[in-house]
């Protein structure tokens, strides 16, 4: 007795990108399809996508076109695809037009042609093109519907016998699977349709039915263009387990005063939401995080709302070279702007940029501006697809931080229009309050779900070194309401003379007693000339001593840390 699996049959590679894994390793071979769906939807061109792919010189091909396009009219549409061969035309690919024989002769005599035709070619592949009209003329001469259920069967067990992969092209509707012999005969069902949403069209395709092997549920994406179909797989592809060891490490946030109270940085795997409304530093936060990524641990930077140039330009000019990263192989940057994108197929090549790069950093700025480029049919799909992504990238170590925009609101606390904050481990928000009559930035960590976080509020500017963190605002209250007010109305403390860098620099001394200036540097995030300059005023002003021993050089406060307990 055999057991399932003794005698497995072999798959036939379509050599349309993203089908086979669609399939489940591609399509079985001597198996009989059909590629149905209305005028326009791709059938024609999958149907020939397959064959050119396929065909050598071991296997032939054949293509039969009845009632259809003369084949010399879909040869000239032909050439201008990218896997059209002139060589393979005449063998191994023979276009046989099949209409005169149709308009002229009966069921019985067509199928006579098509089996003489196939015994004399021996072909492994034969495509029928359009089948549907077949149907339709025999219609039009009333013929019997056991005749028309007979010359389909005839047809199917015939070319499955002579180990032919065969494809039937045409035109149904999803009512005729009920009654109609041709969906009972067939191996597989390709169904290809298209929808219009405002501007925008939408291409997709079904697997209905594959026999003797599983194939990927639901609705796959494809789009149309001189390289023919290309197919976006609803299920991302899954990493390789050896990819998806968790180190328990954190990775730098890369902002000064901000791993901290985060717990240490971001661990590493994580993905995290930055959160605000326009202009308050999340695309900041996002170049200070990107920037970390090296040629040995690189990142990818996902660019929906600007240029890249003007990207790079806005990084250039707070001492980010990201430029420089990009040709050091530590960074790639992938602009997508159009506003007719799938979600599928965005979230493949952000995933294939992220395999090549073999990256650990990926930064989307933003999710607004995602949404915004997809076609309205996707953006129903948003928040499914955008969990599929986190799920295969955070699960191969990759740390990802995602921005969107907020309306900004004193009285309610909004995470993500989206709804996919709670998809996110960590969740930080950007906002605006008024403090003493001027328009201040305040962050908060709102969730960490790997560590303790700081509760307090910070306020954080953004220099021309980027985003600096300064002390909490815990002299105030009420400042998430819009009406923040000072506790006990004291006196803010004040350092004269000094700018809000240097009372930044000041902050930190005061916090380690000492330290030295390669310290302070890795702390802050500054440049060592700035820094030099930044301790020299200091130290001028008397604010701190600069003291060196046995050849080490420090520095330690001489001020207090007035009213700021």
């Amino acid at each position: 007795m055999s057991t399932t699996g003794d005698t497995p049959f072999s798959r036939l590679s379509t050599g349309v990108p993203g089908l086979d894994e669609v399939l489940g390793g591609g399509l079985p071979e001597y198996s009989f399809n059909l590629i149905a769906g209305e005028p326009g939807s791709g059938k024609t061109t999958l149907a020939h996508q397959i064959m050119f792919g396929s065909a050598t010189a071991e296997r032939r091909a054949l293509y039969f076109t009845v009632l259809g396009e003369p084949a010399l009219k879909m040869l000239r549409y032909l050439r201008q695809m990218s896997f059209f061969d002139a060589k393979k035309v005449g063998d191994p690919i023979r276009f046989v037009d099949l209409s005169q024989e149709v308009l002229e002769q009966d069921l019985g005599k067509v199928f006579d042609r098509i089996v003489q035709i196939v015994k004399e070619t021996e072909p492994a592949i034969v495509v029928v093109d359009s089948f549907r009209t077949v149907v339709h003329a025999r219609a039009l001469r009333e013929a019997g519907e056991m005749e028309l259920q007979s010359f389909l069967q005839r047809l199917a067990l015939h070319l499955t016998s002579w180990q032919a992969t065969t494809f039937l092209v045409g035109e149904y509707l999803e009512a005729e699977m009920q009654d109609n012999p041709i969906f009972t005969v067939a191996d597989s069902i390709f169904w290809l349709s298209q929808s219009r949403e405002r501007n925008s069209i939408v291409r997709k395709l079904q697997v209905m039915k594959l026999r003797g092997q599983a194939s990927m549920p639901g609705l796959h994406t494809f789009r149309i263009d001189r390289g023919g179909l290309h197919i976006f797989p609803r299920a991302l592809k899954r990493m390789a387990e050896s990819e998806r060891a968790h180190p328990s490490h954190r990775i730098s946030s890369g902002v000064p005063g901000l791993d901290g109270p985060m717990g240490g940085g971001i661990p590493l795997g994580d993905t995290m939401l930055v959160a605000g409304p326009s202009g308050c530093g999340k695309t900041c936060l996002g170049t200070h995080f990107i920037s970390g990524a090296t040629p040995e641990e690189p990142g990818v930077l996902v660019v929906f709302e600007e240029h890249p140039k003007d990207y790079l330009a806005r990084a250039g000019e707070m001492g980010f070279d990201l430029d420089g990263m990009v040709k050091s192989g530590a960074l790639r940057i992938i602009s997508l702007r159009p506003l007719d994108l799938s979600v599928d197929e965005t979230l493949q090549e952000l995933q294939q940029a992220v395999m090549e790069m073999h990256a650990k950093r990926l930064v989307i700025d933003s999710l607004t501006g995602f949404e915004v480029a997809l076609a309205p049919a996707f953006r129903e799909d948003f928040r499914e697809s955008l969990y599929r992504m986190m799920g295969a990238l955070t699960g191969a170590g990759v740390t990802m931080l995602m921005t969107v925009e907020v309306t900004e609101s004193f009285h309610e606390l909004r995470f993500s229009p989206h709804a996919v904050s709670f998809l996110t481990e960590n969740i930080v928000i950007l906002r605006y309050a008024e403090i003493d009559g001027a328009l201040k930035k305040v962050l908060s960590i709102v969730k960490m779900r790997k560590s303790q976080h700081s509760a307090e509020l910070y306020e954080f500017a953004i220099t021309s070194k980027g985003m600096v963190i300064k002390a909490p605002l815990t002299q105030y209250q009420g400042i998430l309401t819009g009406e923040p007010k000072l506790r006990a109305q004291r006196e803010r403390a004040a350092y004269p003379g000094l700018t809000e860098e240097e009372d930044t620099l000041l902050q930190l001394l005061l916090e380690e007693k000492e330290a030295t200036q390669e310290e302070i540097a890795a702390a802050l995030g500054w440049r060592g000339a700035e820094l030099g300059c930044a301790l020299d005023r200091l130290v001028k002003l008397s604010y701190a001593i600069r003291v060196v021993e046995e050849g080490k050089t420090s520095y330690r406060p001489l001020a207090r840390a007035l009213g700021r307990e």
